[in-house]
């Protein structure tokens, strides 16, 4: 009682507020503990919060070794008592002045207080059995009180760094997917109508400041975002303008027709390629199927999964392969391209392929053109693509 009596005056002395002293009792009568070293690793983390410095920390850390135990509790009391001279050894040699300015730094910022003894010295009086009795020093008791707000604080810190971290790797992978979109554009020889796009993408990413903010990272991640819908939209709208552009040039050829025999073959023709969705005149062009779709199935698994039924046939494959297109982002447009050109069982292979790796493929509309350029310069083998061991050597 004596004890707690002198505690109590003391804390009322520096400026404790009644209901930390009932805290601290409840604390005392309930057996609260904490571990002495996860405190102090929540105190580095939260130091901003709380006012202190590394050379404050060091010197609470010098403190705490002195606890005799590893939790924090009322049971191996809540006073350390060492003298200058072993705290500053303890505390790496620091100076006693810088020592004292440190200890006052924690004591203002609410952390420990000071319980004075009589002759100003720090000691402890111990029974015959060499339990501490009563000890003058550094009581550790806000430790104790305030160790679910200081827990709260580290945590805050910690998801606002996770927070940080993942936005910064979103906006790199943003980059990266843009970045792709117009290496495609300058292969394909379009990137003349998307030249503005293109500065206004250099302006965002040469304004990324190299300490920024979460809210300065998630402006810079919109403004990628809506750059992004914007240029692939811009893709889209322009193919399907050309699309429309050819088909009427291609019904003005059939209405000029003055051969009614002559029109009947071109109307079966028509029809044909409709119903395989890619003009006559790139048949030659498209990649020999030289794959079974056993093989496609063994290699690329997950397609399977996008099937309502076993796949046994390139027709199951085609289907399957329409709905994963939806699924990775692919435009419509970008999709037509690669059948016209590669033909509707090489795109299928082609779309499972890319579903199996898409772990390592940013953008696979992107990846699916540049695929099909390749195809159109006959450097594209389906049989190599599936065969091969990662992404570098099938491409």
């Amino acid at each position: 009682m004596h004890i707690q009596e002198n505690v109590t005056s003391t804390f009322c002395g520096r400026g404790i507020s009644y209901v930390q002293l009932k805290g601290l009792a409840a604390n005392k009568s309930t057996g609260i503990s904490v571990n002495r070293w996860a405190i102090q690793k929540q105190l580095c983390i939260a130091k901003s919060v709380f006012g202190l410095n590394d050379r404050c920390l060091a010197v609470l850390s010098a403190l705490l070794s002195f606890y005799p135990e590893n939790d924090i509790g009322s049971k191996s009391g809540l006073v350390v008592f060492p003298s200058n001279r072993q705290l500053s050894l303890r505390a790496h040699g620091m100076p006693e002045s810088t020592l004292r300015r440190h200890v006052a730094s924690l004591i203002e910022a609410g952390l420990i207080l000071r319980r004075d003894s009589p002759n100003g010295k720090r000691y402890a009086y111990k029974t015959q059995a060499g339990e501490i009795e009563e000890a003058f020093g550094f009581s550790v008791a806000p430790l104790l009180e305030r160790a679910a707000e200081i827990q709260a604080a580290a945590n805050r810190i910690l998801a606002d760094v996770k927070l940080l971290k993942r936005t910064r790797e979103r906006i790199t992978l943003k980059r990266r997917d843009i970045t792709q979109l117009f290496e495609t554009l300058n292969n394909e020889n379009k990137h003349e109508p998307y030249r503005e796009l293109h500065g206004r993408f250099r302006m965002i990413v040469e304004g990324i400041p190299r300490r920024a903010s979460i809210e300065e990272l998630s402006a810079i991640l919109a403004s990628l975002t809506a750059l992004s819908d914007e240029l692939l939209n811009s893709m889209n709208l322009l193919d399907d303008a050309k699309e429309m552009s050819a088909n009427h040039a291609q019904n003005e050829r059939h209405h000029i027709e003055s051969h009614p025999e002559s029109h009947n073959e071109d109307q079966k023709e028509k029809s044909f390629d409709l119903k395989e969705n890619r003009p006559a005149s790139l048949h030659s062009l498209k990649p020999r199927i030289d794959v079974s779709v056993d093989l496609v199935i063994r290699s690329c698994p997950d397609i399977s999964c996008y099937s309502s039924a076993p796949i046994r046939s390139w027709r199951d494959l085609e289907d399957a392969s329409a709905v994963v297109m939806r699924c990775l982002g692919i435009a419509q447009t970008a999709y037509r391209d690669a059948i016209t050109c590669l033909g509707r069982e090489c795109t299928a292979a082609v779309v499972a392929w890319i579903l199996q790796s898409n772990s390592k493929i940013r953008c696979a509309g992107a990846y699916l053109r540049s695929l099909v350029e390749k195809a159109r310069t006959g450097r594209f083998s389906i049989s190599h693509l599936l065969l091969s061991q990662s992404t570098s050597s099938a491409v």
